[in-house]
C-alpha cells in the first residue's frame, strides 16, 4: 500500500513556541505553516500544532510546530509540551517591554522542562510596529548571546524573516542530530523519525494570502 505524500519524511522534528500572550505565536505559526495572518487572531486556548516539509541540506524535514497559551492557567500543560522537542522559539513582542522581561521566566521553564540539548532562539516579533517599538535590537542581541541564543526579529503581519527563524532553527537541529549520527551508533532519539526519501516541495511562501476576510 502506497504511503501518502505527507507521511514521506527524513526526520520528524517538534518545535515549541512559548511566550506571553499576544505576542504573535498563532500568527508566526500560520504564516510559517500555510502563510496566512489573521489580524483578528484569537488566544490560544490550551495547545494546537501545525506541520510544514522543508528541505534541509538535502533532506525532507517534517516540522511539528505546537503553539500554546501563554496565560498563566494554562502554565499545567507544560511537561507534555515540552517532551520530545528539539527546538523552541521564545517570542516576545517588540512593542511591550513586559513581554521581553518575562523571556527570563519563560526560558528558566524550558530549560527546567526541556531537554537539555534543545536549540533554542530568542524571537522580537511585531517589527512592523516601528513607531510603538520600546524592546531595543541591541539589548535582545545582548540577552540572546549572554544566553548562548540565536536571535532574530521577524513581522508575521509583513511576512518578515519568519521563513528565515524557521529555516535557522530547523537547520541547527538538523546539524546536532548528523553530528550525533555520525558519532554514535545509538538508535535516534524517538522524535527523530528516519523515513522514505521523496522529494516534496514546500508550501508556496512567496504571496502573502490573509485568513481574514476583509470589508
Amino acid at each position: 500500500m502506497a504511503r501518502r505524500p505527507d507521511e514521506d519524511y527524513d526526520y520528524l522534528f517538534k518545535v515549541v513556541l512559548i511566550g506571553d500572550s499576544g505576542v504573535g505565536k498563532s500568527n508566526l505559526l500560520s504564516r510559517f505553516t500555510r502563510n496566512e495572518f489573521c489580524i483578528e487572531s484569537k488566544s490560544t486556548i490550551g495547545v494546537e500544532f501545525a506541520t510544514r516539509t522543508v528541505q534541509v541540506e538535502g533532506k525532507i524535514i517534517k516540522a511539528q510546530i505546537w503553539d500554546t497559551a501563554g496565560q498563566e492557567r494554562y502554565r499545567a500543560i507544560t511537561s507534555a509540551y515540552y517532551r520530545g522537542a528539539l527546538g523552541a522559539l521564545l517570542v516576545y513582542d517588540v512593542t511591550k517591554p513586559t513581554t521581553f522581561e518575562n523571556v527570563s521566566r519563560w526560558l528558566k521553564e524550558l530549560r527546567d522542562h526541556a531537554d537539555s540539548n534543545i536549540v533554542i532562539t530568542l524571537i522580537g516579533n511585531k517589527t512592523d510596529l516601528k513607531h510603538l517599538r520600546a524592546v531595543a535590537t541591541e539589548d535582545a542581541q545582548g540577552y540572546a548571546e549572554k544566553e548562548g541564543l540565536s536571535f532574530i526579529e521577524t513581522s508575521a503581519l509583513e511576512a518578515v524573516n519568519v521563513e528565515k527563524a524557521f529555516q535557522t532553527i530547523l537547520g541547527e537541529i538538523y546539524r546536532i542530530i548528523s553530528k550525533k549520527s555520525l558519532s554514535s551508533e545509538d538508535p535516534a532519539p524517538a522524535s527523530v523519525k528516519e523515513g522514505k526519501t521523496i522529494a516534496i516541495a514546500a508550501a508556496d511562501s512567496n504571496v502573502k494570502k490573509p485568513c481574514c476576510s476583509s470589508s
